[in-house]
């Protein structure tokens, strides 16, 4: 075990033949679900932005409200909900039918369109461009005209941090993380959706208690084990064809839930120890942040063997050139 108390960040080093092209630094906690710390490297203490980390607890008001089970949702629109999904045509078409069901429309959407970013998905589109469904933001947002339209409330401003739905959210968000009258700073993501700031202790406790929820109250317990339930069947839908955090969740299913955020933020919780993890890379690279919540799961026996073989393209990563040729790798330093 690496000493689990330290001022030094994580060092993710990126080489290119013998020598290191690039370097990483990461900021991580690992707490119980009281809030306790378990192990801090760098200094995770100051708030950050989790961005589409937290998605999972903010699809907690689509079970608590009754609109996923008032519009007949199951996994695959849970999973969505939590989703940063890569635009590939079973997400789209699922997002469009979904809308459908609420009878809204594509064009309810406030997300914005943005090109997918997988190659294969980006091909598959044809020249044609893309449309809010494309967005990997759509499921998210969904969930949230569900609740809405659910509760009567108007579609239009849904994304107003003042909407009924968003309150819901934000207060379901606070509560996770121990943190219910706090007032943190709002800011706005790429899917022009409120985003509150939280030290990544409190993101890690909401993690420990979303993937550990017995000690909460029964309504909140039973919808955090919906969410796991519905992003362990269909890991598919919370990411896509071959993304480390599809991979994660099928390898590791029943035991870990994850979720990646833009800006080299990613949360784990491990469902069998009550514990969660926390990763911010400092300069924002995704490809850190992943790595680090990787090998942390490893030291911490979230992973086994078995698992460590399955994930090893994520566990062990290449560099590679263009042509797919292993030229250097990524790897973490205590």
């Amino acid at each position: 075990m690496v000493n689990p108390t330290t001022n030094e960040p994580i060092l993710i080093e990126v080489t290119r033949g013998d020598l290191v092209e690039s370097r990483h630094l990461v900021d991580a906690v690992v707490v119980d679900t009281d809030g306790g710390e378990v192990a801090r490297f760098g200094t995770p203490g100051a708030a950050v932005y989790p961005r589409s980390a937290i998605k999972p607890l903010q699809a907690l008001p689509l079970i608590e409200t009754g609109a996923a089970a008032a519009f007949a949702l199951g996994d695959a629109e849970i999973a969505l909900a939590c989703a940063s999904h890569l635009g590939e045509a079973v997400h789209v078409e699922r997002v469009r039918t979904w809308l459908d069901r609420l009878g809204l429309s594509e064009a309810d959407l406030a997300c914005g369109a943005h090109w997918p970013r997988d190659d294969h998905v980006l091909a598959a589109l044809a020249g044609r461009l893309p449309g809010p469904a494309h967005n990997n933001c759509s499921g998210k947002h969904s969930g949230m005209l569900s609740h809405a339209v659910h509760a009567g409330e108007p579609s239009a401003g849904y994304l107003d941090p003042d909407h009924p739905a968003q309150r819901r959210i934000l207060a379901a968000v606070l509560e996770m993380a121990g943190l219910p009258d706090a007032r943190p700073t709002l800011g706005i993501d790429g899917c022009s959706a409120p985003n509150p700031a939280l030290p990544l202790a409190a993101m890690a406790g909401a993690f420990a208690r979303l993937a550990s929820p017995d000690a909460l109250p029964p309504d909140r317990a039973t919808a955090c084990r919906r969410i796991t339930a519905a992003m362990w069947a269909a890991p598919e839908m919370v990411r896509g064809a071959g993304a480390a955090n599809t991979a994660m969740l099928e390898v590791l299913s029943g035991r870990v839930v994850a979720k990646t955020g833009a800006e080299g933020v990613y949360l784990a919780g491990i469902a069998g120890q009550g514990l969660a993890i926390a990763v911010k890379a400092r300069d924002g690279a995704s490809r850190a942040a992943e790595l680090t919540v990787l090998t942390l799961l490893h030291r911490f026996d979230a992973i086994s063997e078995a698992d460590a073989r399955a994930l090893a393209p994520h566990l062990a990563p290449a560099v590679r050139n263009v042509l797919g040729h292993p030229v250097g790798e990524l790897r973490a330093a205590f």
